[in-house]
């Protein structure tokens, strides 16, 4: 596979500074310093047609005068001249640039189209480029320090971006006394084109990046950033600071959902999908990225806390509660050994307070207990500056006698001055440390928090009884004729028709114009009923005090009717009152919820759960996640509200059905997955009558679609258009489709049928074992980047997995890798080369250009195979054969 871009920014072999200067204290100087003073290993070109040489460097005019090939161009002069320069890049061959200049489309519309010269000329040339208002990028591991940074960074294992130069320049002086290392330091800039999603793509494969911290105030390809996202999160944790918590974009919206469903609540369930950890301030990201810099990540939530004074150790007890946890309860056996030589008053629990007089041998010992006990996964120690403590002697007993330890250890020094050289001494022996108790637990627990995110992104759902059936012909007839009469916000009755379409639950409703049919209505519904104002210009209609309930007799239905007619006309009287809506009164109503929708431009569709009813503003008491839903993650979204605890009974209220409410949920998902021309749904309220669901009150806007479904959603769901009926050449019915997060136990049963010779030909290994671990990298996949096509029985045989072809596509989707696998007892019946040509036929329809694999040179039916489909087999090299085909 060819190497990334990015390659050429971090590991250049020869790199030119246009704009170089000899002046000190200039942008231009520090580029040729900084490469200088790192050690760049490459050439260094300093372009500047007003100077022979500079800093002992021979300048030249222009980048054409080089004449020799550079793989990187950092850019430093005024932004209006960029333009000229990245064309020239692209003339020479230049294949990366980093713009260092300010005034784009930050400063306004003149900016703006500077960008947009430079963007022109950047595919024109096929120059990939960074920034442009950047600082520059830093690569300790390959001596490259291609920015104006007033600090070298040490090497380490911690990957920095951000959008903010200033968080890069605070960071990297913080780093310097905190003794933290990095593999790569990027200003990212105002990411006009590298971005986010480029460099998380790069970082996810690369060897010396263990972690990434990002500082963030914007995307600029949501659905590229989600994907790359996802991918490597399942690898190396990934903590974002993410800026900018503005409600303006809610303020705009008219349904429930809009208002509730803002920013920064995408920003959060976007994160949640991806498993990144978000912190809230600078100082936490601080944090996070020192303990990762220095420690492992924690396996498990039970902490020790060890302190030699009893308030800081309830202060970290109730930094604890503020994540709903207790610090872990000590077994007996540990406690018995603690007792051996603590003093007897000490806690006998945890926190262990090891009495403010702890001499360094006891604080050691204490540790050393809790990292051998089983029940502890990390250990935080709290030390305050006492007479009887010496804290730098204690820093240096623990340095000295500790080996190196799988659970992460945290130090808690407090003081200032007293403590300085204990904190010193701590730092470069490896170990984080804190300011404040408070500090240390919540860093603790962010780590632990993607831990616990990994075991859900890798938990395997379970198979559903069925597939969940809809009626998308139905529900695309009434929105077709909707948006034929332009009837953009449509009434609660056509809303519940197109839930009903999808299997959405809703009670019988009936639009009456007249008072009498209202009355003859409700008898053939039944008694008792609900009336509501019927009107496209009124969206909520509490706020006409548009319903009446519990109506008993047709008199009283008659009545409803004109108060509540009268009542619409006289606080709405530029409203087209269409008369009332009779409603069979669902009884009793234990629980409302609300469910819905709202398209957001960059985010696309973002569902809401939670607490409904006419309050659900106010409460606010409601969750976000981002489609498309299976039942898995609809049940992990209603487990976010605080009502899920209701939800599950309480007191006199029965259990919700909660399987049918996470089924509801998977139908509204898959409903605003097939129409991007919903842009608002409310279901409010969802209704729980004896733990059944049933919607009574729906409102749905929509418009004509901008972008065809299912390209508005920013992760891309089950790609259902490649399902394929088949027949083996021996008859038997069989289900090509791609591969379903559901099919682990499948898929293990493939692999079960496998002879050793057929797995060794797919893995170029001998695997006899089948851990989850293993099984979720082929079921669980990101379908904009990967596609597994499997082969399943279909009846009137069992449902088995025969065989599955791979499809491994580049970020850019120019490329692709393929493989294929099939059974032992399916082989010779065609179902190889089929699965070779649908693979292929997929990669043609997502754009691929080239799909390549590689084939044992042994391997000699599979290598007979893709000669006879085009393919073209490359010499063998040690022992392997890579086949191309040029699509």
């Amino acid at each position: 596979m060819k190497k990334h871009i990015l390659d050429k920014f971090f590991n250049p072999q020869a790199v030119a500074i246009v704009g170089a200067s000899p002046r000190k204290g200039s942008i231009g100087n520090y580029l040729i310093r900084n490469l200088q003073r790192d050690g760049f290993p490459g050439k260094i070109y300093p372009i500047n047609p007003n100077h022979e040489t500079i800093d002992g460097l021979a300048a030249y005019p222009s980048l054409t005068s080089i004449g020799s090939p550079v793989d990187l161009a950092v850019i430093a002069v005024p932004i209006a001249g960029v333009p000229e320069i990245i064309r020239e890049c692209g003339g020479v061959g230049i294949p990366g640039a980093i713009i260092i200049s300010a005034g784009g489309k930050e400063v306004g519309r003149e900016g703006q189209a500077i960008e947009e010269e430079i963007q022109a000329a950047a595919r024109e040339g096929n120059v990939r480029y960074l920034g442009p208002n950047c600082m520059g990028i830093i690569c300790p591991h390959t001596n490259l320090n291609a920015s104006f940074a007033a600090h070298s960074a040490r090497p380490g294992s911690l990957a920095l971006l951000s959008q903010s130069g200033a968080i890069c320049s605070a960071t990297l002086d913080w780093a310097v006394s905190e003794k933290i290392g990095f593999s790569h330091f990027v200003s990212i800039g105002s990411m006009a084109d590298i971005d986010f999603g480029d460099m998380i793509d790069y970082l996810g494969n690369n060897e010396q990046a263990k972690s990434i911290i990002i500082y963030m105030e914007n995307l600029t390809n949501h659905r590229k950033f989600m994907s790359a996202a996802r991918s490597v999160s399942r690898v190396k944790p990934i903590i974002v600071a993410k800026s900018g918590r503005s409600p303006a974009a809610a303020r705009a919206a008219a349904s429930h959902t809009g208002a509730m469903a803002g920013q920064d609540e995408a920003y959060n369930a976007l994160f949640r999908r991806a498993g990144i950890i978000r912190v809230d301030t600078v100082s936490q990201l601080f944090s996070c990225a020192e303990a990762l810099g220095k420690t492992n990540r924690p396996l498990g939530g039970n902490l020790a806390i060890i302190t030699n004074a009893g308030g800081p150790g309830v202060m970290a007890v109730d930094e604890f509660s503020r994540w709903n946890e207790e610090p872990v309860t000590l077994s007996e056996e540990t406690k018995t050994r603690l007792n051996e030589f603590l003093p007897p008053h000490w806690s006998r629990g945890n926190p262990i307070d090891i009495i403010g007089d702890a001499p360094p041998e006891r604080y050691l010992k204490t540790l050393q207990v809790c990292l051998q006990a089983p029940e502890v996964s990390g250990v935080v120690m709290i030390l305050s500056p006492q007479a009887m403590t010496d804290p730098t002697a204690v820093a240096q007993e623990i340095i000295q006698e500790l080996t190196p330890q799988a659970k992460p250890i945290f130090a808690v020094w407090m003081g200032a001055q007293e403590v300085a050289e204990g904190i010193r001494i701590l730092n470069e022996g490896g170990i984080p440390t804190f300011l404040t108790p408070e500090e240390a637990i919540d860093t603790f627990m962010q780590m632990y928090s993607y831990t616990k995110n990994l075991a859900l992104l890798q938990e395997t759902p379970p198979q559903s009884p069925q597939d969940i059936q809809v009626n998308n012909r139905q529900a695309r007839s009434f929105i077709d004729e909707c948006l034929k009469r332009q009837l953009y916000t449509l009434s609660e009755i056509e809303a519940k028709a197109i839930l009903s379409a999808y299997g959405i639950p809703v009670n019988r409703t009936v639009s009456v114009s007249s008072a009498q049919v209202a009355a003859e209505a409700a008898a053939k519904i039944g008694f008792p009923v609900v009336a509501k104002i019927h009107s496209y210009d009124i969206s909520h209609k509490s706020d006409v005090d548009g319903v009446r309930v519990n109506l008993k007799t047709p008199q009283e239905v008659q009545e409803a009717f004109e108060e509540i007619t009268s009542k619409a006309r006289e606080l709405r009287p530029e409203a087209k009152i269409l008369g009332v809506t009779v409603q069979n009164q669902v009884q009793p109503a234990n629980l409302e919820l609300i469910l819905g929708c709202n398209q957001d431009p960059l985010f696309g569709p973002l569902l809401l759960f939670g607490m409904g009813g006419i309050l659900t503003e106010i409460y606010r008491d409601t969750a976000v996640a981002l489609p498309p839903l299976n039942l898995h993650l609809a049940k992990r979204l209603m487990q976010y509200p605080r009502i899920f605890k209701i939800l599950q009974g309480y007191r006199s209220i029965p259990p919700a059905n909660l399987d049918q409410l996470a089924e509801i949920l998977v139908r509204l998902s898959q409903l605003v997955t097939d129409f991007s021309e919903i842009l608002e749904l409310d279901i409010n309220p969802l209704l729980i009558s004896n733990g059944q669901c049933i919607a009574v009150d729906a409102r749905i806007v929509i418009a004509e679609a901008t972008v065809p479904a299912p390209r508005h959603l920013i992760i891309a769901p089950y790609p259902n258009q490649y399902e394929i009926s088949w027949l083996l050449k021996d008859g038997t019915p069989i289900l090509l489709r791609p591969m379903k997060p559901e099919d682990e136990a499948l898929v293990e049963g493939l692999l079960r049928h496998c002879s050793e010779e057929t797995l060794y030909f797919r893995y170029f290994r001998v695997l006899r074992d089948f851990p989850h671990s293993f099984l979720i990298r082929f079921t669980q996949n990101d379908y904009d980047r990967e596609i597994g096509l499997a082969a399943i029985g279909a009846p009137p045989g069992p449902e088995v997995m025969m065989g599955v072809g791979r499809l491994v596509m580049t970020p850019e989707r120019d490329q692709a890798e393929f493989a294929v696998i099939v059974a032992d007892p399916w082989h010779g019946k065609g179902l190889g080369e089929k699965l070779i040509e649908e693979v292929i036929n997929i990669a043609r329809d997502y754009g691929v250009k080239t799909v390549w694999g590689e084939i044992l040179a042994s391997n000699e039916p599979m290598l007979g195979l893709v000669r006879k489909l085009g393919f073209a087999v490359l010499e063998a090299v040690e022992g392997l054969r890579r086949v191309e085909l040029t699509l």
